[in-house]
């Protein structure tokens, strides 16, 4: 009786160490307390009284402390992101503040470099926020309404770190990102190109390029550094893995490498796939898989009121009629005329008008009226008709075809 009673008491303590205390455990990190848990928990009639309540106390002592580490650590979160927050405020009230100045001081040279300079500073000093808050298990930053092209996504990743004179944009396929995605996909390829940059030599470029594969975009990033050793990937691998689960800000060490769990942290939670591996000149060349489901097409470019071409109505212009050849006027009416030996006597095209001999001077020509204006009209002939008509047609070929004028002659 005193060995069936061992037994089942050691094969209670064995569930409850193997079974029992990491599923409560689990439930206190979604949220359920721990008296919940204690009441749902049932050992048997079983085993001795003394034994049962014992078992308790220590489940009850082991969840309490476990809920009071769990509110410690969102407690430390919470107040992370608010001083991220805080922070990341700051930043965007300089950023505005100095984007004023760069247009009131714009024309002169040195200042306007000065204050980019700055501006650059204050983006990086907002990476450093959004990298926080996103340890804190929020968002990076700012939520764009309205879908971002990959081209300005790199771009504004590029703005981001020190060395963005490095990067060289190769070929970026036309596509766009949706607003939600836009934000935490800029963090995450700056935090990318920051090792990239870091890790290799001053000198050498950081290639970046994207292109459409079948499940998304592929965002590849090409460093000439010293590459990964098995160690420094097994390391990579082990940190990724950990971010994913969850970070845990202890577990960054006195020197805070902030880079691969924010990576990591914010594929995750995007659907997104990095794959780091040694580059064809013994660097590192990071892919990062968007799936398609954060791509979208390029938005519209909007044509401001100011800036659009007003539209002028116009006239149709009478055309006139064309003049009448006399060779056939004189074909049609079926008559030749004929010379006194009865041959047919050949005709001009045209009249040849009779010399008029002035016998007193002629009188004073008055001025004519110009292009478009009124004024005192001759009776035109043919070769001044066919002058006005051949002027015509070149003053008005010479007007852009996009503002057509509205004067009508």
């Amino acid at each position: 009786m005193l060995i069936g009673r061992l037994t089942d008491q050691r094969a209670t303590a064995v569930w409850l160490a193997e079974e029992l205390l990491p599923a409560a455990v689990a439930r206190l990190h979604k949220g359920v307390p721990a008296s919940e848990i204690l009441q749902a928990v049932t050992f048997g009639d079983h085993l001795d009284g003394e034994f049962t309540e014992a078992l308790r106390g220590a489940l009850q002592t082991l969840l309490e402390a476990v809920e009071g580490e769990e509110h410690t650590r969102d407690a430390s979160q919470r107040a992370l992101v608010a001083v991220a927050r805080r922070v990341q405020a700051i930043v965007h009230q300089l950023a505005k503040d100095l984007h004023s100045m760069q247009i009131l001081h714009g024309t002169d040279v040195v200042v306007s470099r000065g204050l980019q300079d700055i501006d650059h500073r204050n983006a990086l000093i907002g990476r450093l926020a959004a990298s926080i808050a996103v340890l804190g298990d929020a968002r990076p930053g700012r939520q764009w309404s309205k879908a971002i092209p990959l081209y300005d996504i790199l771009r504004g990743a590029m703005s981001r770190i020190v060395d963005y004179p490095r990067v060289k944009l190769q070929a970026v396929t036309e596509v766009a990102v949706i607003g939600s995605g836009a934000e935490p996909l800029i963090h995450l390829l700056a935090e990318l190109l920051d090792n990239a940059t870091t890790f290799s030599p001053p000198h050498t470029p950081v290639e970046v390029t994207a292109s459409e594969v079948p499940s998304g975009i592929a965002i590849e990033i090409e460093d000439r550094g010293v590459g990964l050793t098995e160690e420094v990937r097994e390391h990579i691998g082990r940190v990724m893995a950990q971010a994913m689960s969850g970070i845990q800000l202890s577990a960054l060490g006195e020197v805070t490498q902030l880079g691969l769990p924010v990576v990591s942290r914010l594929a995750h939670e995007h659907g997104c796939e990095v794959d780091l591996r040694t580059s064809a000149y013994g660097g590192v060349r990071a892919v990062v898989l968007v799936p398609r489901r954060l791509i979208t097409t390029m938005p519209q470019p909007v044509a401001r009121p100011q800036e659009a071409v007003r539209k002028r109505t116009v006239r149709p212009v009478p055309s006139r009629p064309a003049p009448t050849p006399v060779r056939d006027v004189v074909m049609d009416s079926g008559e030749v005329r004929k010379t006194t030996n009865g041959l047919p006597q050949r005709r001009r095209e045209s009249p040849v008008p009779k010399p008029v001999v002035l016998a007193t001077p002629p009188p004073p020509v008055a001025p004519t009226a110009s292009w478009g204006t009124s004024g005192t009209s001759r009776q035109p002939g043919l070769m001044w008709e066919a002058f006005n008509g051949e002027k015509k047609s070149v003053a008005e070929s010479s007007t852009p075809p996009s503002e057509p004028s509205d004067e009508v002659e």
